[in-house]
This record gives C-alpha cells, sequence and structure tokens, in this order.
C-alpha cells in the first residue's frame, strides 16, 4: 500500500491534493505546523474516505530533526511539499522570512527524503518565477521573478537537478497560477487568515459587506486591471496525482504549468461574482502592489501531453464552490 507523505497538506491546496490522493487510493501522512492549515480540514477528509488511512501529524518544517523522525515513522514511497509562505505582497515586505521557509524549510525536507531513502518528490512552485511578461507562460521562458516569493521557488527548482544527481531524488515541480475555488463536495475549501486570495475576498465583500480593495485599474490590459489565469483547485489536485503517477512510473524530472490558458482580469471576477451572487461586489479602488505582474496566463501543453492534464472547470466552476463553500461557512472551519 502506497503511503504519501505531504508536507503543508493542512493548507488550502494541500488539503484537496490529500483528498484527491485518498480517492485514487493512496495513505497519506500529513506533516503540517498548522499556522496557516486547519486540523479540521484532514479530519473531514479521513472522515469522507473510509478504507485509506489519513492522518495529521504537527511538525514544523524547519525542524529538521523532527521532520526526519516524522518520515521515518511514515516509511513513505513519495514526498509532495506544500509548506510555504506565498504571499507575493508580504514577501517583497520581508524577504527573509521567505527565504527562510521556502527555501531552508524545503532543504530540510529533501535532507529528510534522503535520509530515508524517499526517491520521488513533487514541488508546489509557481508562475511567479516567470516575472513580467504579456506572453502565454510556456514552461522554457526565462525565469526572471519580481518578488521574494516567485525567486524562493525558483531557487528550489535551480536546486532539484543538483539534488538529484547526489541522492537520486526525481522530482516534478508544478507551477501553478492562481489556485481558486472549493472542493465540490463541500468538505474543504479557502480558509486563510487573514484572506489573500481575490476570489474569496470578492465574495465576502459580496456577502457580508467585507472590505475589498481593487489593487490598480491603470495595467496594460483592456480594462486596465491585471489578469490572472484562475484555475480549480480541484484540477491542480489532479495534477499532483497525475505527477506521481509518472514518476512512479519511472518518469524523468520534471516541470509544468498549471493553468487554463485564458486569463480573467480582476473586473471580469467580480463580474462572475456578481452573476452568482445576484448581487454587486462593493469595492473601492487603489493604487498597483509591489511586485504584482500586469498579466500571468499560462500555456499548458507539456502538462496535456505528459500528464493527460487538463484543467476541466471554468471560471464560473470556480466561483460556484467558492460561493458554496464560503456561505456554508463564513468563519471558515470553525463555522
Amino acid at each position: 500500500m502506497s503511503v504519501v507523505f505531504v508536507t503543508g497538506g493542512a493548507g488550502y491546496v494541500g488539503s484537496h491534493a490529500v483528498k484527491g490522493l485518498a480517492a485514487a487510493g493512496y495513505d497519506v501522512v500529513v506533516y503540517d505546523d498548522l499556522s496557516a492549515g486547519h486540523r479540521e480540514a484532514i479530519e473531514r477528509i479521513a472522515a469522507a474516505s473510509p478504507g485509506r488511512s489519513v492522518t495529521l501529524v504537527e511538525g514544523d518544517m524547519l525542524d529538521g530533526p523532527t521532520v526526519g523522525r516524522a518520515m521515518a515513522a511514515a516509511r513513505p514511497d513519495a514526498v509532495m511539499h506544500f509548506a510555504a509562505r506565498l504571499d507575493v505582497g508580504e514577501s517583497v515586505r520581508e524577504p527573509l522570512a521567505y527565504y527562510h521557509v521556502n527555501v531552508t524549510g524545503t532543504l530540510s525536507v529533501l535532507a529528510a527524503m534522503a535520509a530515508s531513502n524517499v526517491s520521488r518528490f513533487v514541488f508546489s512552485s509557481t508562475c511567479a518565477i516567470f516575472g513580467e511578461t504579456d506572453v502565454p507562460l510556456h514552461e522554457d521562458l526565462p525565469k526572471q521573478p519580481v518578488n521574494a516569493y516567485g525567486e524562493t521557488k525558483l531557487a528550489i527548482e535551480r536546486a532539484l537537478p543538483h539534488v538529484e544527481r547526489a541522492t537520486g531524488i526525481r522530482w516534478t515541480a508544478l507551477r501553478y497560477f492562481n489556485a481558486a475555488g472549493a472542493d465540490g463536495d463541500g468538505v474543504i475549501g479557502e480558509a486563510h487568515d487573514p484572506e489573500i486570495h481575490l476570489i474569496p475576498r470578492a465574495i465576502a465583500a459580496a456577502a457580508r459587506g467585507a472590505d475589498f480593495t481593487v489593487f490598480g485599474d491603470d495595467y496594460p490590459t483592456p480594462d486596465g486591471t491585471c489578469i490572472r489565469d484562475y484555475v480549480h483547485v480541484t484540477d491542480l489536485a489532479d495534477a499532483h496525482v497525475r505527477a506521481l503517477h509518472r514518476l512512479e512510473a519511472g518518469g524523468e524530472s520534471r516541470a509544468y504549468n498549471l493553468g487554463t490558458g485564458a486569463g480573467m482580469s480582476v473586473r471580469q471576477v467580480l463580474d462572475a461574482i456578481e452573476r452568482t451572487a445576484g448581487r454587486p461586489v462593493p469595492h473601492r479602488l487603489s493604487g498597483r502592489r509591489p511586485g504584482d505582474p500586469a498579466r500571468l496566463v499560462a500555456k499548458s501543453d507539456r502538462a496535456g501531453n505528459e500528464l493527460g492534464w487538463r484543467a476541466a472547470r471554468s471560471l464560473d466552476d470556480i466561483v460556484d464552490t467558492a460561493w458554496r463553500w464560503h456561505e456554508r461557512h463564513p468563519l471558515g472551519y470553525s463555522s
């Protein structure tokens, strides 16, 4: 029976991947310090996954000995690594913290893998490694991050081939575009504190009149607002399972972009929420945030050709599942 060790598996994307792994027949050991994750998410997944073992080990990935002991006890066949700091704006203000967690922490996990002879690694990367560009982003474009978040993820991508040569750890780096939406079964969803992502913040504004700001309406885009490629979190979870299957089948180490190929502006997202909610999204305009590119849109042909993956869900699907989750859980997992 295959076991996957998932760092940051109690967080947003990580928990959806854990649910996908359990549905695919894997047992899962989640390693998470719960600074941004939720114990309740793992409890819900475990309850919804009869016949599978889904357990939580609470710990800090910067604590190398503890990570090592947890991994040795789990005896996993693979590691999926989600644990990271991920707020672009915060990374501009606090680059040292981002390098410490995202680089040092990931190296700690890789060292534990090497010590336990675990040779398959699926890495949560980001489109932020590409920086500013107006073209659909394919994997081989130059990497020019404009914020510390992107730089730290790129640092790990650049380290992985060297780690592989020294340890035999084969890897897949999955470069997400904008993860959004919620589990269609309603078991888990998005619950950050504070919330930093556009769609849940805009939903809170529509549902409860929460404060919501659009940062910048003077970008070189058709309506002046940033364009992003929004990918349903369940589609991302599916990509992780497919990436693991490919490594299990002997596939070589590889990086993949994960997006829909269709960019949506902030104003288009607000329009989609208003269609679902049947009410406007109250908001105010402010200046641009440091480190925010005008446009990030994926070209995901490689994932389609090699993983058999595509983003199956639309922006309306994203908004519908997110709206239903936040309507039922206005306070996140505590409601």
